[in-house]
């Protein structure tokens, strides 16, 4: 299987090069500019995502993407709509022209953010985005579900918690994802023959979760990372953080209080 990996620069992407080789050895890298470590034995197509050519070149001759690529935190609508939305579409659009079969689309939490830490939800929910940033997620899992029913694409989104080797707060605790996990789900999107059109929580195995993640395992998924062996420390970080009423209410955190000018009594509907 030919893979293409988009955002290879960023953080995930730069943990996940390694992992992923392993089971695809055919990968090819892009991002807007090349890791500062890409390896001889690595491919790299440099490609903005807003640039509907370059990102058509990046695609061509592959069998499955991975999408990590665009802006990963909150920014300007202009950031956002550059890198997330137009390059959403440029990505998707360029997978079906150049007839590739499958892709895993990066979504994330914050897709559904303002979810009160109270709410256990599972994937039929309406979209909550807590930011621009989780406006563009939820854009990317619309437009993902046009291409897998209208053009025949396979398609998964990943709703991503926090990922990293360990939770580093409470949030955390109901969030976490460990890149080994983040493998299997990948590989499930790549791999398992009934994917048409799902959406997946990125989370590992999280007593604490806020997320009903069934939809994953009836597709085979069984994270081998466990939250709960790493609360004291999650909790001691905790400790150190500021309280924030409306950032510990939601499930999106900060994402959520910033630029926060609801009326308080609207915090708690």
């Amino acid at each position: 299987m030919r893979v293409l990996m988009t955002g290879a620069s960023g953080g995930i992407g730069t943990r996940l090069r390694t992992l992923l080789k392993a089971h695809y050895p055919s990968l090819r890298l892009s991002d807007l500019a090349a890791p500062k470590d890409l390896g001889a034995d690595e491919e790299f197509v440099a490609a903005d995502l807003a640039d509907m050519t370059a990102v058509e070149r990046a695609t061509k001759g592959i069998d499955a993407i991975l999408h990590l690529g665009g802006h990963s935190i909150e920014g300007t609508w202009p950031q956002i709509l550059d890198a997330n939305i137009v390059g959403c579409y440029n990505l998707f659009e360029a997978a079906h022209r150049n007839g590739v079969k499958r892709v895993v689309f990066a979504s994330s939490n914050h897709a559904v953010g303002y979810y009160p830490r109270t709410h256990h939800i599972g994937i039929d929910e309406p979209v909550r985005p807590d930011s621009r940033y989780g406006v563009s997620k939820a854009f990317g899992e619309a437009l993902g579900a046009m291409y897998a029913y209208k053009h025949g694409l396979a398609v998964t989104s990943l709703r991503i918690g926090n990922f990293g080797d360990i939770p580093i707060d409470k949030r955390r605790l109901a969030i976490w994802l460990h890149p080994d996990d983040l493998v299997q789900l990948v590989r499930i999107g790549f791999e398992h023959p009934a994917i048409r059109c799902e959406i997946f929580y990125g989370a590992s195995l999280n007593e604490r979760a806020w997320w009903d993640n069934s939809n994953a395992y009836k597709f085979g998924y069984r994270p081998k990372h466990r939250a709960e062996h790493h609360v004291a420390h999650a909790l001691a970080e905790q400790s150190k953080l500021a309280p924030d009423p409306v950032g510990d209410f939601y499930q999106g955190g900060t994402f959520c209080s910033a630029e926060f000018t609801a009326s308080k009594t609207d915090i708690w509907s």
